[in-house]
């Protein structure tokens, strides 16, 4: 690894961002609230349910599905011919109430320059939801989905391109936060000043590898736990 992601963010690194870019889930919100679990066990329920598997197995080809195509949604079109929109509707039926709402967030949102999207590899209404649940939906110029990306999701470059020439996004200024290693490849390879968002107490919490940040994740600038004191201290200077 040729340099250690920064953790204290350097207001000059930012100084030419005029394009804000946000992963939603593990991102805007932080990963102990864990409303992805609803969201895992309704897609384990839905393989359940249209192949007739037991639990486990649904679980396993889920999993299998998610590490080999980005999202257990893909494989599913892939090797099922599912419908995407069904699939969507039911995974993201969940419970918003853990999501509070958080003014710091919205506040340091609010205060950056430019524009800012939610750029997810899941739906327009699960990211609303999750978005106005936290008082922040308001400071978003638009929200990038599964859908507008054509069902092909991060960390495919193709993606990437889509959402940059839908919005006329100059790469060269603008910022990606993301809480996969993977999903900021293709931003830093575009130019992007690229943010990791890792759990507080990283080591206690149970993160399959391609979750987690190794010495082979130089594509990241800068990592850290507290998305709002982040943002505040790049509006510092």
């Amino acid at each position: 690894m040729e340099k250690m992601p920064k953790t204290s963010p350097d207001p000059t690194d930012f100084a030419h961002v005029r394009a804000w870019v946000f992963d939603l889930d593990n991102t805007l919100y932080p990963h102990h609230i864990n409303l992805f679990a609803q969201i895992d066990r309704n897609m384990t329920a839905y393989v359940q349910q249209l192949l007739q598997l037991e639990p486990a197995e649904a679980r396993a080809l889920q999993k299998q599905y998610y590490h080999e195509h980005g999202t257990t949604l893909q494989g599913l079109m892939l090797h099922h011919g599912i419908d995407p929109d069904g699939f969507l509707e039911q995974a993201h039926a969940i419970d918003y109430s853990a999501l509070l709402p958080d003014p710091a967030l919205g506040d340091a949102i609010k205060a950056l320059p430019g524009r800012k999207f939610i750029f997810t590899n899941g739906s327009v209404p699960h990211a609303q939801a999750a978005a106005r649940a936290l008082g922040i939906l308001d400071h978003f110029d638009d929200v990038f989905d599964i859908v507008a990306a054509g069902y092909l999701p991060k960390p495919a470059s193709a993606t990437y391109d889509k959402f940059a020439s839908l919005h006329k996004i100059d790469t060269a200024h603008a910022a990606m936060f993301e809480d996969l290693p993977r999903n900021l490849q293709v931003p830093k390879a575009l130019g992007m000043r690229t943010v990791l968002l890792v759990p507080r107490n990283l080591e206690a919490v149970v993160l399959e590898r391609w979750e987690r940040p190794t010495t082979e994740d130089d594509h990241i600038d800068y990592v850290t736990d507290d998305l709002a004191a982040f943002l505040t201290g790049i509006m510092a200077a």
